[in-house]
C-alpha cells in the first residue's frame, strides 16, 4: 500500500506540472460544455483529482487484486478515444478549403442583394412624387372647407351674441332670473370664444356689452337679496319670493366668483347679527358660566334658517356651514377679549366647564359638517392628526376640522388649570407624608410598595389624559414640570422622611471628649475611654425587626417609582407634540429614587456589620497564643452566624420581589465585612512567649475562618427552607477574600527561619501582598523591630527579582507568539487560583484537627506561577508591546515601574 501511495504522489506532482500546459474555460463556457455534453463520469469533473479518483477505486489491500483489470479497461478506453480523436482530425483536413468556396458564394449573393435594394429604393421614390401629385388638390379642398367651416361658426356665434345680449337686457328689465341662467351661460362662452378677436372695434363693443350685463345682474340680485332679507321693505322695491331668490343664486353662480363671496359675506353678518348684539360682553350672559346659551342659540338659528331659507342656496354654497364657521371665528375673539378682560374673575372650575362644552360643541359641529369651506388641504389635516396624536382620520374625521376652531381661546389661560394641579398635588403630598408616619404593616397590606406610590401616579394618570383633551403643546410641558416637581418631594419628604435613621450617640460622644481635654495627663487611658464608649454606644444601635421591614418598603417602593417614572416620561412624550418631545426629561428625578435605593442598601448592610462588631470584638481579644486545643467554632463565629439567622431572613423575604437588590445587599455587605474582618485578624497575635508559633492557635483560627466562609457563602439562604444556590459573581467574591484571609494564617504558621524560604511562602501564598499588609504579618508573628527591617529588605529584593524575572518571561513569550493570541488574565483569577490550590491542604488539616506542618505543600499549580502572578496583579496585558526606536519593547519597563510603586510606595 506504500508503494501505491508513492504512486500517487508521483502521479500528482506530473499533473501539477502539466497543469500550466492546460486550456482553462471561463465558468459559463464549463456550464454551457456540461449542458451539451451531460455525463457521469467522474473523470469529466473540474475539480476531478487523480489520487482520490484512485484511492476510491482501491481503498484498501484487498482491492488491489482487480487492478490489472481496471488498467486493461481504461486502456481499452484510452485507445477508443485515441481513435476517435483521429477519425475528428482527418474530417478537418479538407475544412479550409470548403469554407473558402463558402465565402466566394456568399460574396456573389452580398452582391446581388445589394443591386436588388437600390432597384427597390428607386422605385418607391418614384412612387411617393406620383403620390404628392394626385394629393396635392386635395389638400387645397380640405383647407378652404376648414376656413369655411369656421367663418359659418363664427357668424352663428356672433349672431347668438348680438341677440342674446338684447334678450337679456329685456329679462333683466323683468327680473327674470329663471330665464336669465341658459342665455347667460351660453353668451358667457360664446364671449370667451370672441376674446381672440378682441382687436375689433365691433367685437370689442359687444365683449363689453357683456360685461356690462353681468355687472348689472350682480348689482341688481345683491339689492333684491337685501330687499328680501331687510327689516322694512321700500315702498320702491318689490321684495321677491323664495323661487325667484333661488333662481338669482343660480345666476350668481354663473357671475364672477368674488360677487358670490360678497353677497355670503353680507348675509352671514346680517345672520349673525342678533347674536352680536344678545351676546356683547357688557352683556352678563356672555361671560363664561353661560357659555352653553351660545351654542344652544347657534343650534335654534340653524333649524329657523333651513326651515325657512334652505331651499333659496344651492347646496354647493354650504350657507349653513359658513354661518356656522363665521359664528366659531366671531366667539372665539369674543371669549378672548372679554377673558383677558376679566381674568381674575376665571378660576378652574369656571374654566374647565367651558373647555367641555366648548368639546362638545365642536364634536357636535363635526358631526354635522364637512368642513370643506374652511379650505383645509389634505396636509394640513394630516398635521392636524399628527399634533393631535390621532392615528386614524377617519376615527375622528370631525377633530381635524373643527377641534378648537373656538377652544384655541382658552389655552392662553390653561396656566390656572396647571396652578389647580399643582395645589392638588400638594394637598396630597401632605396626606401622603402623614400617611407615611404611621406604622405600615405590609402582611396585611400583602405588598411592599407603599400604597401612596400607586395613588400618585394614578392621579398623575388622570392629570395627563385630561391635559391632552385640553392641549397637548406649552400645558402639557409645563404639567410634566409639576409632576417632576411632586415626584421629587415624594422621594424626599414620603420615601427619604420615613426612612428609619440609627441615632447617633453625640452625648457620649461629647462627654468623652470632654474627658481627654480634663485629663491631658493621661491621654492615651482618655482616648482610649472614648473609643470604648463610642463601640459600646454603637453596640446599642441597632434597627428592630418593624424598622428592617420598613427600610426594605422604602426600597421596594423606590423601585415601582422607578420603573413607573420611565413609563410616566415615555407617555408624556408619546402625548406631546413634537416640539416639546425633546424638552421633557426625567433622569434627575430616576437618579433621586436610585439614591434612595441605595441608601437604603447601605442601611441595611450598617445594621448587619453593626450585629457583627461586638464579635469581632471578642475576636481580636481573644488570646490566641494560649490555645490548647482544637474544637468546634469559636463562639464570636457563632454570634456572627446567629446575627445572619437574625437579620438576614427578615430583609430577604421583605424583599422577595426584588431580588435583585437583596443580591446587591449581600455583595456590599460581604465587601464592606470581610476587609474589616482581615483588619481585626491582623490584630491576633499568634505567637508564644518563645517566639514560636502556637499551631493549635493558627489551626484554631484556622477552622473559625473557614467556618465564616461557609456562613458568608450561604447568607443569600440561610434560614430558608429553600435552599437557593448564591449567585456565581457572590461566591467568587467571598471565596477570592475569605481565601485571602486563610492564606495570611497560613503565612503565620510559616517559621521565619530561615528568612528566604518565608519570604518565597509568602510570595507564592499572597502573590499581591503589599509592604503595609508584610509589616503587619510580621507583627502577628511578634518578630522584633530590628528583624523586621531585614526581612522586609530581603522581601523588597526577592519581590523586585520576582517581578523582573516574570516581565522577562512575558517579554519574551510576547515576542514568540503573535499579538492576536496573548491573552488577558487578571490579578483576581491569578489570586483564585493561588489561593483554591493551597487551601485544598490547609481546610483537610484544620476541619480535622490534626496538626499541620510549617511548610504547607502547595500543588504544582501553585508553585509554578509565583512570579508570574506576581506580576499579573499589577495590570493586565493588552496583547501588543509598545516598541522603543531601536526595536525594544516598553511594555516591561512601565509594567516594573507600575508594580515598584505599589509594592514600595
Amino acid at each position: 500500500m506504500s508503494e501505491v501511495g508513492v504512486a500517487l504522489e508521483v502521479d500528482g506532482a506530473a499533473d501539477k506540472t502539466l497543469g500550466s500546459n492546460k486550456i482553462h474555460f471561463s465558468k459559463e463556457v464549463k456550464q454551457v460544455i456540461d449542458k451539451v455534453l451531460k455525463t457521469d463520469d467522474p473523470m469529466d469533473a473540474t475539480d476531478f483529482n487523480t489520487v482520490d479518483y484512485i484511492n476510491q477505486l482501491f481503498p484498501n489491500e484487498q482491492s488491489l487484486v482487480g487492478i490489472d483489470e481496471t488498467i486493461q479497461r481504461m486502456q481499452c478506453e484510452v485507445s477508443l478515444i485515441d481513435d476517435n480523436i483521429r477519425a475528428v482530425v482527418r474530417g478537418q483536413t479538407n475544412t479550409g478549403q470548403d469554407g473558402q468556396l463558402a465565402l466566394c458564394e456568399a460574396q456573389k449573393v452580398i452582391s446581388s442583394l445589394y443591386s436588388h435594394i437600390i432597384d427597390v429604393k428607386a422605385r418607391a421614390e418614384r412612387t411617393e412624387e406620383m403620390v404628392k401629385e394626385i394629393t396635392r388638390d386635395i389638400k387645397q379642398l380640405d383647407c378652404a372647407k376648414r376656413n369655411l367651416t369656421s367663418a359659418i361658426t363664427t357668424l352663428n356665434h356672433l349672431h347668438m351674441l348680438v341677440g342674446g345680449i338684447e334678450s337679456l337686457n329685456k329679462l333683466i328689465e323683468r327680473r327674470s332670473y329663471g330665464e336669465i341662467l341658459n342665455p347667460l351661460q351660453a353668451i358667457t362662452e360664446v364671449n370667451q370664444h370672441f376674446q381672440q378677436y378682441s382687436d375689433i372695434e365691433e367685437i370689442k363693443n359687444l365683449s363689453q356689452s357683456v360685461d356690462k350685463i353681468q355687472v348689472t345682474l350682480a348689482q341688481q340680485i345683491t339689492e333684491d337679496f337685501k330687499e328680501a332679507f331687510a327689516a322694512k321693505p321700500s315702498a320702491q322695491h318689490h321684495r321677491l319670493g323664495l323661487n325667484q331668490l333661488s333662481d338669482a343664486c343660480k345666476v350668481m353662480s354663473v357671475l364672477d366668483p368674488k360677487v358670490k363671496k360678497d353677497l355670503l359675506k353680507w348675509f352671514i353678518a346680517q345672520q349673525l347679527e342678533e347674536y352680536m348684539h344678545l351676546f356683547h360682553e357688557n352683556q352678563d350672559i356672555a361671560w363664561l358660566d353661560k357659555i352653553d346659551k351660545r351654542y344652544a342659540w347657534l343650534k335654534r338659528h340653524l333649524l329657523d334658517f333651513e326651515d325657512k331659507y334652505g331651499a333659496v342656496f344651492p347646496l354647493d354654497w354650504e350657507v349653513s356651514e359658513r354661518i356656522t364657521v363665521e359664528f366659531c371665528r366671531q366667539t372665539r375673539e369674543q371669549l378672548a377679549k372679554i377673558m383677558a378682560k376679566r381674568t381674575n374673575e376665571i378660576d378652574v372650575r369656571l374654566l374647565l366647564f367651558a373647555i367641555n362644552k366648548t368639546q362638545a360643541f365642536e364634536q357636535l359641529l363635526s358631526k354635522r359638517f364637512t368642513g370643506v369651506t374652511l379650505g383645509g388641504t389634505v396636509a394640513e389635516q394630516t398635521r392636524v392628526l399628527t399634533d393631535l396624536n390621532i392615528a386614524d382620520a377617519n376615527a375622528a374625521p370631525g377633530i381635524v376640522i373643527f377641534h378648537d376652531q373656538i377652544g384655541q381661546c382658552f389655552k392662553v389661560h390653561l396656566d390656572i388649570y396647571i396652578r389647580s394641579i399643582d395645589r392638588n398635588l400638594s394637598e396630597l403630598m401632605e396626606k401622603f407624608v402623614e400617611m407615611s408616619k404611621e406604622p405600615y404593616k405590609f402582611a396585611e397590606a400583602k405588598t411592599t410598595v407603599y400604597p401612596s406610590s400607586g395613588d400618585l401616579f394614578v392621579f398623575y394618570k388622570k392629570c395627563m389624559v385630561q391635559c391632552n383633551q385640553l392641549s397637548n403643546e406649552q400645558p402639557m410641558y409645563d404639567l410634566a414640570l409639576v409632576f417632576k416637581k411632586y415626584l421629587r418631594e415624594y422621594a424626599s419628604k414620603v420615601l427619604e422622611g420615613s426612612t428609619p435613621k440609627l441615632i447617633t450617640p453625640t452625648t457620649s460622644i461629647g462627654k468623652s471628649v470632654s474627658l481627654l481635654t480634663r485629663d491631658m495627663q493621661n491621654l492615651s487611658t482618655a482616648a482610649g475611654q472614648v473609643f470604648h464608649n463610642f463601640l459600646k454606644e454603637g453596640d446599642i444601635q441597632r434597627f428592630g425587626r418593624d424598622d428592617l421591614v420598613r427600610i426594605c418598603c422604602v426600597l421596594t417602593t423606590a423601585e415601582y417609582c422607578l420603573e413607573t417614572v420611565q413609563q410616566l416620561e415615555d407617555k408624556l412624550k408619546e402625548k406631546v407634540t413634537s416640539a416639546y418631545v425633546n424638552k421633557i426629561d426625567m433622569s434627575e428625578e430616576k437618579d433621586v429614587f436610585h439614591r434612595i435605593i441605595s441608601n437604603c442598601i447601605q442601611l441595611l448592610v450598617q445594621d448587619l456589620e453593626a450585629g457583627c462588631e461586638p464579635s469581632l470584638q471578642a475576636m481580636a481579644k481573644v488570646q490566641w497564643q494560649q490555645i490548647s486545643n482544637v474544637g468546634d467554632q469559636s463562639a464570636f463565629i457563632s454570634n456572627i452566624c446567629s446575627n445572619f439567622k437574625q437579620t438576614v431572613p427578615i430583609i430577604r423575604d421583605t424583599l422577595a420581589s426584588s431580588r435583585k437588590y437583596f443580591t446587591q445587599f449581600c455583595h456590599k455587605f460581604v465587601a464592606a465585612f470581610i476587609p474589616k474582618f482581615i483588619n481585626v485578624l491582623y490584630k491576633c497575635k499568634l505567637t508564644l512567649s518563645d517566639g514560636s508559633n502556637n499551631v493549635l492557635g493558627c489551626e484554631q483560627l484556622l477552622l473559625d475562618t473557614h467556618s465564616l466562609k461557609t456562613a458568608l457563602l450561604d447568607l443569600p439562604s440561610v434560614g430558608s427552607s429553600v435552599n437557593r444556590k448564591a449567585p456565581t459573581s457572590y461566591t467568587k467574591v467571598v471565596v477570592k477574600d475569605m481565601t485571602r484571609a486563610e492564606m495570611i494564617i497560613k503565612v503565620v504558621m510559616t517559621p521565619v527561619q530561615p528568612p528566604a524560604h518565608f519570604t518565597q511562602q509568602v510570595l507564592k501564598l499572597l502573590p499581591d501582598i503589599t509592604i503595609a499588609e508584610y509589616q503587619k504579618i510580621l507583627d502577628m508573628k511578634a518578630v522584633k523591630r530590628v528583624d523586621q527591617l531585614q526581612l522586609i529588605d530581603l522581601f523588597k529584593h526577592t519581590a523586585s527579582a520576582a517581578a523582573v524575572s516574570g516581565l522577562m518571561e512575558v517579554t519574551r513569550e510576547e515576542s514568540d507568539a503573535p499579538a492576536a493570541s496573548i491573552q488577558v488574565i487578571p490579578d483576581v483569577q491569578i489570586a483564585n487560583i493561588e489561593a483554591d490550590t493551597s487551601n485544598s491542604n490547609s481546610l483537610a488539616t484544620g476541619a480535622a484537627g490534626e496538626s499541620t506542618t510549617p511548610a504547607t505543600p502547595v500543588t504544582a499549580a501553585a508553585t509554578s506561577t509565583p512570579k508570574r502572578a506576581f506580576i499579573f496583579s499589577v495590570g493586565s496585558f493588552t496583547g501588543s508591546a509598545d516598541k522603543n526606536a531601536d526595536g525594544s519593547s516598553q511594555t516591561g519597563i512601565r509594567k516594573l515601574e507600575s508594580l515598584l510603586k505599589k509594592r514600595f510606595p
